[in-house]
């Protein structure tokens, strides 16, 4: 399989098995290990020798910090479109160059099918305000694209019109149509909408989900905490929530349990957070390493800076808040070093 292992991730990745994942996982890491030129890099300064890497463990995870200042790719593609991180005036954005922009709509349309059904029975209401005034937001590619899958004439983004979004939700409420609504929002702007506005209605099937962050305009909150504010102002049993980020083609959706769960072709890993290099299958709690196999392009391996937790589910995982920089400072020697 190896000189054909990213033909058959573009063939296979969504039939992918627990029991193979192990050997296409060391499969991709030997690919990507030659053909990424920073990954290689990173390697090479970290004095490893490939051929001796026979376990997922032992992969080295990429500082998720160099996809701000490198080109995150592999060798001989040609990137069509950049995804790029928000960001703070301090920081910079991550950048994602991305080959094949229809894997990535493809890919998150069988995951989000996986948990919620068919795109075609929903209406989306998208209520991202910090996405819609950038470019090159991969959560806005992905919701575009879902939006045009519903063939909803309700289906649209609300920048701050927060009343028009109230209407559209008692007009679908009126028409008691059998498609279910999708309210995929920003937590600030989510709080916004409970606190300056709250609906007065909503349509029976109503899904409310957040995709994270206050993207610097509110106190950071726990997501427990979020959602628990959420649930004063609006009918409903619970919260949804999407695990995402700029640097990966896959996401994660929560569960009633209030862990995340992730695609057979991506994978939680924990570290120590004074050992930024060595991932640890006894921890419980630590900071998260992800493999993605849909980034056969770019790397598949990622050292993120969440702190995370694993339950006895193979592919569930919580996410408990972000590392301080303190915690990470081999991940960041390595990274000014690259």
């Amino acid at each position: 399989m190896k000189d054909n292992i990213i033909h058959y991730l573009e063939k296979n990745i969504f039939q992918i098995k627990p029991q193979e994942f192990e050997t296409i996982t060391l499969e991709l890491f030997r690919y990507q290990a030659q053909k990424n030129p920073i990954y290689a890099q990173f390697i090479k300064h970290l004095n490893i020798n490939i051929t001796k890497i026979n376990r997922i463990t032992d992969i080295p995870f990429l500082p998720i910090e160099l996809f701000k200042n490198h080109t995150i790719l592999c060798e001989n593609q040609t990137p069509k479109i950049c995804f790029e991180s928000s960001r703070t005036t301090s920081d910079l954005s991550s950048k994602h160059y991305v080959s094949n922009p229809d894997f990535y709509l493809q890919n998150a349309q069988n995951i989000f099918e996986k948990y919620y059904g068919a795109l075609s029975q929903y209406h989306i209401l998208a209520l991202l305000p910090s996405y819609l005034e950038r470019e090159n937001s991969s959560l806005i590619y992905m919701v575009q694209d879902f939006i045009k899958k519903t063939n909803s004439p309700h289906s649209d983004f609300y920048l701050y019109n927060l009343s028009e979004l109230n209407q559209k939700l008692k007009q679908i409420a009126e028409e008691k149509n059998t498609k279910k609504t999708l309210v995929i929002g920003v937590s600030f702007a989510l709080l916004e909408w409970i606190e300056k506005d709250p609906p007065q209605k909503l349509p029976l099937q109503t899904i409310v989900m957040e995709t994270g962050g206050m993207k610097g305009r509110r106190k950071e909150l726990l997501r427990e905490e979020l959602h628990q504010q959420l649930l004063k102002q609006l009918p409903l049993q619970r919260i949804h929530s999407e695990y995402g980020m700029t640097e990966l083609l896959s996401q994660a959706y929560l569960q009633p349990n209030q862990y995340f769960e992730a695609p057979q072709w991506l994978k939680i890993l924990l570290r120590e957070t004074d050992d930024p290099l060595q991932t640890n299958p006894k921890l419980k709690r630590g900071v998260i390493n992800i493999i993605d196999l849909a980034n056969f392009h770019s790397c598949a391996f990622i050292a993120t800076q969440d702190i995370g937790e694993k339950n006895d589910h193979p592919q569930q995982f919580k996410v408990l808040g972000r590392t301080d920089h303190s915690e990470i400072r081999g991940c960041n020697l390595l990274v000014q070093d690259i």
